[in-house]
């Protein structure tokens, strides 16, 4: 009988800590610079399934000239929502070479569906207001390493 109760107490164990690294910011994400026009954002890479998963997900704050850049492995409609985001943001949709599609702003801890306008291979999420601050739209281009020629 003590050995069931041993077993199963480490079973509980282990779902929590699941569960507390699941409601957790993830961190130490790759990095890089992308320019938008005169303006440097230090953005923050989300490469694979489970990073673009949990994406900004449970983040307090944000500085104003970081995001993060989702980057999936072939051009396809993108759509995105803000289940367990805390904070408001805009998510521009960015062809492959940098130029922005559309742009959505997405309200905190909601289930709406935000799409790209057509297929694109990333997504940039800003704090809400970013880009229209700087006069940023659809059709603007982005620079930095990812939307480089190959």
């Amino acid at each position: 009988m003590k050995k069931i109760d041993l077993r199963l107490l480490a079973l509980l164990f282990a779902l929590g800590s699941v569960a507390h690294s699941q409601s957790l910011p993830q961190a130490d994400l790759p990095r890089i610079k992308i320019s938008a026009g005169v303006h440097l954002i230090d953005t923050q890479i989300a490469s694979t399934v489970e990073q673009r998963a949990t994406g900004l997900m449970f983040r307090r704050d944000m500085p104003s000239s970081e995001g993060m850049l989702f980057a999936f492995e072939q051009a396809s409609e993108q759509c995105f929502w803000m289940k367990n985001t805390l904070l408001p943001l805009t998510a521009a949709f960015v062809a492959d070479d940098g130029t922005i599609v559309n742009l959505a702003d997405m309200k905190p801890q909601t289930t709406d569906s935000h799409c790209s306008a057509r297929p694109v291979r990333y997504v940039l999420e800003m704090n809400q207001g970013w880009f229209a601050k700087r006069g940023i739209k659809a059709g603007f281009k982005l620079g930095g390493p990812p939307f480089q020629s190959k």
